[in-house]
């Protein structure tokens, strides 16, 4: 397994000195964002010409992989909300958004085959993420089931002819979010191997979730993880919740994301289920830690992991030594 970095944590830097950053601290991979205008990779340039050749010779000279495309942005807007929610990403009418969000996630697997990367991450979208609540519509989150089969259907499709895989990233407001929900997704996309997940313990942990259970339940299907942690503030839950409002920065937030090491999340456990179930690809740090820097960051994080990494599996017995 490597430890990589999502270089989208330092979109104020030029990607070759993210690359050198990375190489120089022990990271192994990259994961790079593929939504419009980030300075780090524009995939319509990226399928023209040579561009995707030499970016690839580039990420290899600093010894690098790339393990994944990011588009969380424009995949969200392929299921929703809609209207000002996500002007930010694109403005214009649901129909609008819905075809550019289309586009743009085919235009990504397109990339990605071009850069040979296997998968790309974002999220699925979810027009209401109210409607996990039955009332007042109880056939609410069923609709959007229907509109997940048929979007990201004609999506998926378009991935397979390119060779590609979509991690969906389970997180709030999403259509799946959780366990089951995973299960659900998988099971309405008839198993296809184009759809898996992107894991990030981080967004389960704040339901109160003992992630090794995602491992176990959606082994196969985990396709990219994301190393990051997240934080129940056990003086502040009982009176904030586990979903509070306000400022990230807010001291008395029931739950914050950090760096892996510095929260919740059971990382000597999650790293054996995904032994277990022979995931063997890369764990992307993504910084959105907002008690200290991308400096203390990325530092703290490949030393915290990677001396936890197991280098190879369990070589069964010998009973020779115990005769």
């Amino acid at each position: 397994m490597k430890i990589g970095l999502f270089t989208a944590t330092f979109l104020d830097m030029q990607i070759e000195d993210v690359l050198k950053l990375a190489s120089g601290l022990g990271y192994g991979a990259v994961e790079m964002p593929a939504f419009a205008n980030n300075p780090h990779l524009d995939i319509e340039e990226i399928v023209k010409g040579k561009n995707a050749d030499a970016l690839k010779k580039l990420v290899k000279s600093y010894g690098l992989i790339i393990s994944a495309l990011a588009n969380h942005p424009e995949g969200q807007i392929v299921l929703g909300p809609y209207g000002k929610d996500t002007d930010g990403i694109y403005k214009g009418t649901k129909e609008e958004k819905i075809k550019f969000g289309t586009e743009r996630m085919i235009k990504t697997a397109q990339a990605a085959n071009a850069l040979e990367v296997p998968v790309v991450t974002g999220f699925i979208g979810c027009e209401n993420f109210g409607r996990f609540f039955p009332w007042p519509y109880s056939k609410g989150w069923s609709d959007m089931e229907v509109e997940f089969v048929e979007r990201w259907g004609k999506i998926l499709d378009k991935f397979g002819e390119y060779g590609v895989k979509f991690a969906h990233e389970p997180h709030p407001n999403e259509l799946v979010y959780n366990v089951e929900t995973a299960i659900r997704a998988v099971e309405l996309m008839g198993g296809r191997k184009e759809f898996g997940f992107n894991f990030d313990p981080a967004n389960l942990i704040y339901l109160g979730i003992d992630v090794e259970n995602f491992i176990d339940a959606l082994a196969g299907k985990i396709y990219h993880v994301h190393a990051k942690d997240g934080e129940v503030v056990a003086h502040n839950v009982r009176r904030s919740g586990v979903i509070p409002q306000g400022d990230w920065q807010r001291l008395g937030r029931g739950f914050r994301f950090r760096i892996p090491g510095w929260g919740s999340v059971p990382w000597k456990k999650v790293i054996t289920e995904l032994s277990l179930i022979g995931y063997d690809y890369v764990m992307s740090y993504e910084h959105e830690d907002v008690t200290m820097s991308r400096n203390d960051g990325i530092h703290k994080t490949i030393a915290y992991l990677k001396p936890l990494l197991i280098e190879k599996p369990y070589e069964g017995r010998n009973d020779v030594l115990f005769q």
